[in-house]
C-alpha cells in the first residue's frame, strides 16, 4: 500500500513505498530488483549519501557524504544507479559559458534510477516506477516556448548538474513533468546516456531535416555523442560518413553500423576526402565535437542546399562561413539543444526497440576526476557511466 508520511517537515508531502499491495506489487518488486532484498516495512531513506561536488571552478572535486535532498510538491526523489558522464559537466565544473552555475554544485544530468519518494503534486509517477533525470530538470511549462514544444529554450528552466544538484549523487529530485519514464526492466546503466547523449542527437538530427538515403557527416563521431548519432542515423534510414582521428575510433565507429570514415589525422585535404565519398557533400553536417576549427569547415564540405547542425559547445567558439559560399550554396546554419518531451519519449523507444546502443565502460562515482582528465586529453571511446554505489 502507499501511505503518506511527512518525512520532511517544513517542504511538502511526500509519499513513499510502504508496503506491496496489488496495485504496486510491480514497483515493490523492482526495488527489490534495485535494493536486493524486498523491503515491505520501509524504504528506509537515508538522510545522508554519498555523491561529488565542487566548490569553486577547477576546484577539487570532493567525494564525500551529502544530504540526501527533499523533493518539492512537483518532484520525484530518484535513487540514482548510474549516471552518464558528458562533456557538458566538464564545462560546468571548469566554468567555460557565460550562462552562470550554482556553487556549490553536483555536476551530472544522465541519471537512471528508482523512485522512491514524491511530491504532493505528482501524478505521473509511483513509488518503484523507474525514472532518468535529464539535463532539462524543469521548465515554467506557461510560457510561449514551452507552449510550442520547446522547452529547453525556457527562460526559466531548471537545469541538472547546472542551475539544480544533478546526478552525481545516490539520491537527486527531479521536476516530474521533465523526467524521462522509462519503461519496467531498462538497463539503467545503457540507459544512462540516452537521457542527454542520445536526445541531443536524435534531435539534432531532426533538426537537420534528411531524409533516409541521403548522407550525413558526423564530427566527433566516436565520442560519446557522436557514437550515437551514429546509431540513430542508421536507424532512420541515413548514410553515415563519420569524421574522427586514430584507429580505434575508426573500429568503434563501423562497429556501431558507420558507413565511411574518415581520419582527419590522415587526411590532406578533407573537404575533398569528404566530398569525394559522398558524391559532392554530406546533405548534413552534424557537430558534435568540441573543435572550433572542425565546425567552420562544416560549412565547406556541406553539399549545397545542405544543412550543417551545431551541438558541441567548444567554449568562447565561433562558426565562420564565408557569405559568398554561403549564399551561392544556399545553406542553412541551425544549433541544435538538446530534446523536449516527446523527442526524449521517442529517443528512448528506439533504444528500448534495440535499434541503438550505448558503448558505455562503467567505473565508481568515486572515479569521476579520472574521466574529466580523459575528456580534457580528448582520449574517450564512446560513454562513460559512473555507478553511484562505489
Amino acid at each position: 500500500m502507499l501511505k503518506t508520511m511527512h518525512r520532511y517537515a517544513g517542504t511538502s508531502t511526500v509519499h513513499m513505498a510502504l508496503g506491496g499491495g496489488k496495485t504496486r506489487l510491480g514497483g515493490a518488486q523492482r526495488l527489490a530488483n534495485s535494493w536486493g532484498t524486498l523491503r515491505l516495512a520501509s524504504t528506509n531513506i537515508p538522510t545522508t549519501q554519498k555523491g561529488v561536488i565542487f566548490y569553486e571552478h577547477g576546484g577539487q572535486l570532493h567525494y564525500k557524504e551529502l544530504p540526501v535532498p527533499k523533493p518539492k510538491p512537483n518532484e520525484i526523489l530518484v535513487n540514482v544507479k548510474y549516471s552518464g558522464v558528458c562533456h557538458t559537466d566538464l564545462h560546468a565544473w571548469k566554468g567555460d559559458w557565460a550562462l552562470p552555475v550554482k556553487l556549490p554544485l553536483v555536476g551530472g544530468h544522465e541519471g537512471a534510477g528508482v523512485v522512491v519518494a514524491k511530491g504532493e503534486n505528482v501524478t505521473n509517477f509511483e513509488i518503484g516506477d523507474l525514472a532518468g533525470i535529464k539535463w532539462l530538470n524543469g521548465s515554467c511549462m506557461s510560457c510561449e516556448l514551452c507552449e510550442q514544444g520547446h522547452e529547453p529554450n525556457c527562460e526559466h528552466a531548471d537545469l541538472s548538474g547546472y542551475t539544480h544538484d544533478g546526478s552525481f549523487q545516490q539520491y537527486a529530485t527531479a521536476d516530474a513533468v521533465q523526467a524521462a519514464q522509462l519503461p519496467e526492466g531498462t538497463d539503467l546503466a545503457q540507459v544512462a546516456p540516452i537521457l542527454c547523449a542520445g536526445v541531443t542527437v536524435y534531435k539534432a538530427l531532426k533538426t537537420a531535416d534528411v531524409k533516409p538515403g541521403q548522407w550525413v557527416a558526423i564530427s566527433g563521431a566516436s565520442g560519446g555523442l557522436g557514437s550515437l548519432a551514429v546509431q540513430y542515423a542508421k536507424a532512420m534510414g541515413l548514410r553515415v560518413l563519420g569524421i574522427d582521428g586514430g584507429d580505434d575510433k575508426k573500429k568503434l565507429f563501423h562497429s556501431v553500423g558507420g558507413d565511411v570514415f574518415i581520419d582527419y589525422l590522415k587526411s590532406k585535404d578533407l573537404v575533398y576526402d569528404i566530398q569525394e565519398a559522398t558524391q559532392g557533400g554530406p546533405h548534413s553536417a552534424i557537430n558534435v565535437s568540441v573543435s572550433e576549427a572542425a565546425i567552420s569547415l562544416s560549412a565547406q564540405y556541406v553539399r549545397p542546399c545542405g544543412t550543417v547542425v551545431l551541438v558541441g559547445l567548444p567554449a568562447g567558439a565561433y562558426v565562420k562561413s564565408d557569405v559568398f559560399s554561403h549564399v551561392v550554396k544556399s545553406i542553412s546554419i541551425k544549433g541544435s539543444y538538446v530534446g523536449n518531451r516527446v523527442d526524449t519519449r521517442e529517443a528512448i523507444d528506439f533504444f528500448t526497440r534495440g535499434l541503438v546502443k550505448s558503448p558505455i565502460k562503467i567505473i565508481g562515482l568515486s572515479q569521476l576526476p579520472k574521466v574529466y582528465g580523459l575528456m580534457e586529453e580528448g582520449k574517450i571511446l564512446g560513454r562513460y557511466v559512473v555507478d553511484t554505489s562505489k
